[in-house]
């Protein structure tokens, strides 16, 4: 019974055992973890950014789950062995359950704790360090089965910065507690000597922050100010570099050459500036390779891509530093944007919108010209046409203006002749002969007159307007066309009105209007009988402002439905019409800015009206 109890015990120990991997072996692969020393305080910015660059590295590494302890050593505020040793308890004590995989060592003052405790603290993990100079002295620090990423602003770095920014520079002012540590900027006076051997230098290192402010408030033109990291005033007062730094620049009336890009915006001008955030990831980076299996023997010590000029713009204007002058890649950060930049798409929505009405009033100028000129060559062509309607016109008139001219000209030679046979008498009577001489050239000036209506017709001259007398141009062109109106047997009648109409019009072109309505009314009643072949022109005021010419016939009138189309060139209702009197008549009255029309009249037969702007009252 005995036997089968404990076959029974072993057998269930054995299940459990069993269950117990499989459990373990469900949770996948065992949680990894890295502890990340900084010799400074977490809280700052600088060693915040480096934190968190190793957090960054760590997650983009991978799906295995990475845990990440970190540990403010603050060995700078607090000095001392009593210290240190009460942090090996502490730390020994929080990490007895603890087991760490990799340490992530940033500082050199970091570098040197491990060297001395690490074998007390966590002798197994091998360590990652970073924020460390590349120099002889740091090397030593190393510990069997680790590497370094290195991370140093060297002092050539800060010369080059230096003399970017006061090109004529003669001295510089060192400010901070790091030029005391030859394992942050090694042999600084070997290497200014060899880099500007007339370089004078003022070493304010071991000054108190009081009297740092007080000498840095007089330094003559062409100094420079040279920082590291300041923890304290001194005199018993900590600060963070950040504010140490600021306080400093209150009364700084040099530039001052920084070496964090955390300072830059808050003090100081540039220079070379260690990245903090990259300083982390290139730590993290090599410390998830080891995590993933790599020996840390097979990773070299090597320098990272965590330096870079960076200056302020805002600290080059104010100190007229020419950009130029900067080392070659530089970074230039908090430039205001111009004008062009901060509103771009503004900018180029109003430029293209401006580019646009400007092309388009191009257009429309271009246009207004294009039709200015056709306007004028329409004019051109329509005085032409106008000149060619006259000669036609006077063509059609030909015998009767023959007829006319027939009447002096007969008359002077019966005169003549008659004034012959009165001198051949031996004793003529010259009473007789100076009267048929006052009949002679009574009978020429009418010949005259007749050439001279003729030749004012058919006158081709420029457009000229002036003020006109206009029951005296009507009246003109009727007396023109008494002629032709006989030869039609046409009685024409004028009814001029009682006021002064004065309007402003070219005398050729506003006759050759009026002419065409008045040849045109004579054909209209060329064909009826006697007692209806009479063609009358009026002259009237309309509102005070307008003159109004009207052709009144007594022919069979206008139907309605051609009330619209007269006016239109080459329509017409006569066989061998043309069908341009009327279309030269409109186009010469609303060239004078005027308007014609037509109607039919109360008493039959149509009329024609043309209205004109009065002339501007002198």
């Amino acid at each position: 019974m005995r036997i089968i109890t404990g076959l029974a015990r072993i057998l269930i120990i054995f299940l459990f055992a069993s269950l117990s991997r499989e459990c373990i072996a469900a949770d996948g692969p065992q949680q990894r973890s890295i502890l990340v020393l900084e010799e400074a305080d977490f809280r700052s910015p600088f060693y915040s950014e480096i934190f968190a660059g190793i957090r960054a590295a760590a997650k983009q590494s991978g799906t295995t789950q990475t845990v990440i302890y970190g540990e403010s050593l603050d060995l700078a505020r607090f000095p001392g062995p009593d210290y240190e040793e009460s942090l090996v308890g502490h730390l020994k004590t929080k990490y007895a359950h603890r087991p760490i995989d990799v340490i992530v060592s940033i500082g050199v003052a970091s570098a040197k704790f491990l060297q001395k405790r690490k074998q007390d603290i966590w002798p197994a993990p091998p360590v990652v360090y970073g924020f460390v100079p590349d120099l002889p002295e740091t090397r030593a620090l190393f510990l069997p089965n680790t590497t370094a990423i290195f991370a140093r602003v060297r002092p050539a770095h800060l010369l080059t910065a230096a003399r970017a920014i006061v090109p004529d520079l003669t001295r510089v002012v060192l400010v901070g507690d790091a030029w005391k540590n030859p394992l942050v900027y090694g042999h600084w006076k070997q290497d200014f000597a060899a880099a500007m051997p007339d370089l004078e230098v003022t070493d304010l290192s071991d000054a108190v922050l009081r009297d740092v402010r007080k000498h840095v408030a007089s330094l003559p033109a062409r100094s420079a100010i040279l920082t590291s990291a300041m923890y304290s005033d001194g005199e018993g007062t900590y600060y963070s570099p950040v504010s140490a730094l600021a306080r400093v620049a209150e009364h700084a009336n040099r530039p001052i050459v920084i070496t964090s890009d955390t300072f830059l915006g808050r003090a100081g001008v540039g220079g070379f500036l260690l990245l903090p955030e990259t300083i982390g990831r290139e730590a993290g980076e090599v410390a998830m390779r080891i995590l993933d299996g790599e020996a840390p023997s097979r990773i070299p010590p090597f320098a990272g891509d965590n330096v870079k000029p960076i200056f302020d713009w805002r600290q080059l204007k104010r100190w007229n530093v020419d950009e130029a002058n900067l080392p070659a890649g530089s970074e230039v950060r908090f430039r205001q944007p111009s004008f062009w930049e901060q509103y771009y798409w503004h900018s180029t929505i109003v430029a293209s919108v401006v580019l646009v009405q400007a092309l388009m009033i191009a257009v429309l100028l271009r246009e207004r010209r294009l039709r200015f000129l056709a306007e004028v060559e329409a004019r051109q062509r329509m005085s032409e046409l106008a000149h060619m309607n006259r000669r036609a016109t006077a063509g059609e008139m030909t015998a009767s203006i023959a007829h006319e001219l027939n009447q002096p000209l007969a008359a002077i030679l019966i005169n003549a002749e008659t004034a012959q046979q009165v001198l051949r008498n031996p004793a003529p009577d010259l009473g007789e002969v100076t009267n048929i001489l006052d009949h002679i050239r009574r009978d020429d000036q009418r010949a005259a007159e007749v050439i001279g209506r003729l030749r004012s017709f058919l006158r081709r001259d420029p457009t000229e307007r002036h003020e006109l007398d206009l029951n005296a141009t009507v009246g003109e062109v009727f007396r023109f066309l008494s002629v032709q109106a006989l030869t039609h047997d046409v009685e024409l009648t004028t009814e001029p009105s009682s006021a002064n109409i004065r309007v402003k019009a070219d005398k050729i072109q506003l006759q050759q209007a009026i002419l065409n309505l008045v040849v045109n009314a004579m054909d209209a009643v060329a064909h009826l009988p006697d007692d209806r072949r009479r063609v009358v022109g009026r002259t009237s005021l309309s509102d005070g402002n307008l003159a109004i010419v009207s052709i009144v016939d007594t022919g069979d009138g206008i139907m309605a439905e051609k009330v619209s189309e007269i006016f239109q060139p080459f329509f017409t209702t006569k066989a061998q019409g043309m069908g341009i009197g009327l279309s030269i008549a409109h186009t010469i009255v609303a060239a004078h800015g005027g308007r014609i029309w037509a109607e039919k009249a109360p008493s039959g037969g149509a009329v024609f009206h043309v209205s004109l702007p009065l002339a501007a009252p002198r």
